[in-house]
This record gives C-alpha cells, sequence and structure tokens, in this order.
C-alpha cells in the first residue's frame, strides 16, 4: 500500500516540498506520494493525530504550525532548543524535529564551507534565524545575530548562549559587522518575491573573502547575493538549504539518504519556470 507523506500549514499552496519528495521517491522507486494540505492553526492537533491513524510516514510542518506542532509530539532536543518542529515522523510514537539548521548547515558544506570556528553574521532574529543560530552554535561558530529591532536579537542571542558562542546587536553598525564576519547569511525575507531588488547589503560593503548566503530561494539570485558576486564573494542561494533541509526529513523517515541532485534539479526547474 502506498505510503502517504505530506507537509501542512496556512497558507501552503505555494510549497514546492511535494515536487521535491515526489522527485525524490521516483528516482528511488519508492510506493510513497507527498501531499500539501492547508491546516489552520485550531486544527493541528487533530491534522498530526488524524494522519498517525491513517498511517502517515510523516509530515513536513511549515508556518504557523511549527510551534503549536512542539505541543503534540516527542521532541528531539535541537528541536526543543529551537522551540518549534517542521519534521514528524511516526514510527515510534509522534517525535519532532527541525532540519532548518541542518539544511542550512548541510548548504554550507555542499560549496566547500565549514561553519566550525567561523565568525558568522546572521541577519534576522526569525524562525529561520533561531533554527539556523542554534544548529551554528552547536557546531562550534562564532555567531553576531543583527536585526532591525535589536531586542529580538539580544534575546536569541542570550537564548543561543546556552549552548555556543552569540552576541545580539541591531543594523546600525553592520558595515564593521561585516568587516569581522567570515560568513554572512541573510535569514530575513528581505529579497524575496516580489521585492526583488531589496537588501541590506551592497557590494561596496563585500569583500572576496566572504561567504554570502541567502536563504530566500524565489528568487534564486536575490538582489544580495548579485551584489556579492559584484564584489568577488562567493554566493550561495536558498535552493540549497531548501533542498538539505528536505533531504533531511526524508532521511528521518525512511532510513535512506535522499538523492539531492534530483531534488534540487526539480527545485530549479520549477524556480525558472
Amino acid at each position: 500500500m502506498k505510503t502517504i507523506f505530506g507537509i501542512i500549514g496556512n497558507p501552503v499552496e505555494h510549497s514546492l516540498s511535494p515536487l521535491m519528495h515526489n522527485s525524490a521517491f521516483r528516482k528511488l522507486n519508492m510506493d510513497c506520494t507527498y501531499h500539501a494540505f492547508r491546516v489552520d492553526p485550531q486544527d493541528v492537533h487533530g491534522a498530526v493525530l488524524g494522519a498517525k491513524s491513517l498511517g502517515f510516514g510523516g509530515l513536513n510542518v511549515t508556518i504557523p504550525l511549527k510551534e503549536k506542532v512542539l505541543e503534540i509530539v516527542d521532541a528531539d532536543p535541537i528541536a526543543k532548543e529551537i522551540g518549534a518542529v517542521n519534521t514528524v515522523d511516526f514510527k515510534s510514537g509522534i517525535t519532532g524535529h527541525n532540519s532548518d539548521g541542518i539544511g542550512a548547515k548541510r548548504a554550507l558544506e555542499a560549496c566547500g564551507i565549514s561553519i566550525t570556528g567561523k565568525n558568522i553574521l546572521l541577519i534576522g532574529a526569525g524562525g529561520a534565524a533561531r533554527a539556523i543560530a542554534f544548529q551554528f552554535a552547536h557546531e562550534g561558530a562564532a555567531l553576531v545575530l543583527a536585526n532591525r529591532t535589536a531586542s529580538r536579537a539580544i534575546k536569541l542571542a542570550q537564548d543561543v548562549r546556552s549552548v555556543g558562542d552569540a552576541i545580539g546587536t541591531g543594523l546600525e553598525d553592520l558595515p564593521k559587522l561585516i568587516d569581522k564576519a567570515e560568513i554572512l547569511i541573510n535569514s530575513t525575507s528581505i529579497g524575496m518575491h516580489p521585492d526583488t531588488n531589496k537588501t541590506l547589503v551592497t557590494a561596496d560593503q563585500m569583500r572576496p573573502d566572504l561567504v554570502v548566503f541567502d536563504i530566500v530561494y524565489n528568487p534564486v539570485k536575490t538582489r544580495l547575493l548579485r551584489e556579492a558576486k559584484k564584489a568577488g564573494a562567493l554566493a550561495i542561494d536558498g535552493v540549497n538549504m531548501l533542498v538539505h533541509q528536505g533531504a533531511e526529513s526524508f532521511r528521518i523517515w525512511t532510513g535512506v539518504e535522499a538523492p539531492i541532485d534530483i531534488m534540487e534539479d526539480a527545485v530549479r526547474c520549477a524556480l525558472k519556470c
């Protein structure tokens, strides 16, 4: 019998996860299918328990449900620290995981970049920033968290210091912060479609030995990454994180290493078409 997987959220129609995972299932000849399900926050308990009862293989979780799902699942340590779940597995009870930070880490590693011992400037203090910050702090990176509302970055840094090195600040001294950073990560929505000409950092503030990673994937070539290329810096786009976090979910559910190249090709083709 076909095993069903899915992503729950609201909205969820825009998700590329069904395309990505179904491409992987076809490549590996697995009798599985993946669908998107719109779920309101007040219905999340019923949706997760219903999926378990119906024999689903697992779920991905997107906004605004990542925090609420934490109330239902037996979360692993990193998901507890982050305070959000994006992957639910049903093999042994209902377990919760967060693959966002792992996806960011592996996106950099796939481009030959290690994060251990690196000075990393992470712009933003939302859910994605929280996942990346905790994962990278665990890996031994030294983090500066910069956010338009400085108090949010300072609070996040305080939380992250329970596992590693982090300080929080505003954006006032962004050029000086960039000068000290080896890796710059944008975890905000700035530059995302339709506001594709926006960026917090321009080429004149960068240098060739800087690594610039934008988690935005629509458009793939954000203004930030175009500026990075102008400066001669290494530019890494958000498709890399999307695919690698999806591959980690795939591994958690199936115990099988995902065909990352197939998943990436599917996503990049969809974003071009």
